[in-house]
């Protein structure tokens, strides 16, 4: 297996996994998850593999971002399944009180207690720095915004980072579990996460990563593999760099046109968050696919289609991408769902509708079992050619 040190160098070919934002709903990327690791070991004939010693660099956004860590400090599927599991139950269960007077500025702010987050964070994380290089396992990002500059930060490890041990920063001495907490800040339900990154300011504000276009962390990550600004500078090619991108399920906008005539400020402003949202995942796969000849495209809209004939690629004539990419998610929608799996007992809107909550910890095993359900037509073994083998 390589070490850190060696999947930090530029050589070679590169695998990247970005995880989705989505709350509770983190639990279907599990599912998905599931599949690629029995996969990743069956092709390399190694029933131990974990997903840190296949991908050179892990990271996510919002709950992506707590799975992605987990991965990354070298836990299984399983094993951050039942962390998970455990968390979503306590994180979402203890809400502020409204009889609390003393709590009351922050019952105004958020929905959910964080303390609850953030002893169950430590818990899984312990004392694990940002730049600790023995028990992170692969190059990590974790993606959060900075809400004082209304920037997106790419926290990472890479100790040739700008801002890991420098003058500007110190991102190096953060601890993993604050790193995490600051990405899941998501707003309405948790508070912001105050962290000392070090230089000039050193104290900054984070909210959740979700809150910007790199919801799904994909495009961001490429980026920060690849852009001179950034340390890793890791070579494009369709041989050379593998991005897998794994959703938290996708609701599908449905409005009539009447009701939208008629919608109040209160309808509007209930439903920007899931608009922006929804534009940044669209956004982020319509560039991916405009990069790659992926086996697992879809149709962005009537327009564009699924780019096939739009691949930006450094070989003129050839259908070949600039990067190998992948993207399994579900579309959480009651035609789809009930065409697609044939439950026994079909899907109703009220089911989608509750599925699709962020916050609903009950739902970690349905959402479990949809994506490992997705996963089991969506994964195949053929996605991951053998020039990517470790």
């Amino acid at each position: 297996m390589k070490t850190l040190a060696q999947k930090f160098e530029s050589t070679g070919p590169k695998r990247i996994l970005a995880l989705d934002g989505g709350g509770i709903r983190g639990a279907l990327s599990l599912g998905y998850l599931k599949h690629l690791e029995n996969h990743l070991r069956k092709q390399h004939q190694n029933d131990q593999l974990l997903l840190s010693d296949y991908f050179d660099m892990i990271g996510g956004t919002s709950t992506g971002s707590i799975i992605a860590a987990a991965l990354a400090i070298g836990m299984s599927v399983d094993e951050i399944k039942q962390k998970y599991f455990e968390l979503g139950t306590k994180i979402f269960g203890k809400k502020y009180k409204w009889f609390k007077i003393f709590e009351i500025d922050d019952l105004l702010k958020a929905k959910y207690d964080d303390k609850a987050l953030v002893s169950e964070l430590q818990n899984v994380f312990g004392d694990v720095l940002l730049g600790d290089q023995e028990k992170i396992k692969t190059a990590l990002v974790i993606v959060a915004k900075r809400a004082d500059t209304n920037s997106v930060w790419p926290l990472n490890n890479h100790p040739k980072g700008k801002f890991y041990d420098t003058e500007k920063g110190d991102n190096r001495s953060i601890p993993v579990w604050k790193c995490v907490r600051a990405s899941a800040a998501a707003p309405t339900y948790f508070l912001p996460q105050s962290i000392d990154v070090g230089g000039d300011n050193s104290f900054a504000a984070f909210v959740d990563g979700g809150v910007s276009m790199a919801n799904n962390p994909a495009l961001q990550m490429l980026m920060v593999a690849t852009l001179k600004g950034f340390p890793y500078h890791w070579s494009m090619g369709e041989d050379n760099m593998l991005v897998v991108s794994v959703g938290t399920g996708m609701t599908k906008w449905k409005r009539l046109p009447k009701k939208i005539s008629k919608n109040t400020l209160l309808n509007w402003a209930s439903s920007l968050p899931d608009m922006f949202m929804q534009d940044a995942s669209w956004q982020n796969q319509l560039m991916m696919q405009w990069l790659s000849n992926s086996p697992t495209s879809i149709e962005i809209d009537q327009e564009v289609g699924i780019l096939q004939d739009d691949i930006l690629t450094d070989e003129p004539g050839r259908k070949k991408g600039l990067i190998s990419y992948l993207r399994y998610n579900v579309i959480l929608d009651v035609d789809e769902l009930n065409t697609r799996f044939k439950p026994s007992k079909p899907y109703k809107q009220a089911d989608i509708d509750d599925l699709a909550a962020m916050d609903n910890a009950k739902n970690c095993q349905k959402l479990f079992d949809l994506g490992y359900q997705a996963g089991e037509q969506e994964v195949k073994l053929s996605h991951f050619p053998d020039n990517f083998k470790i």
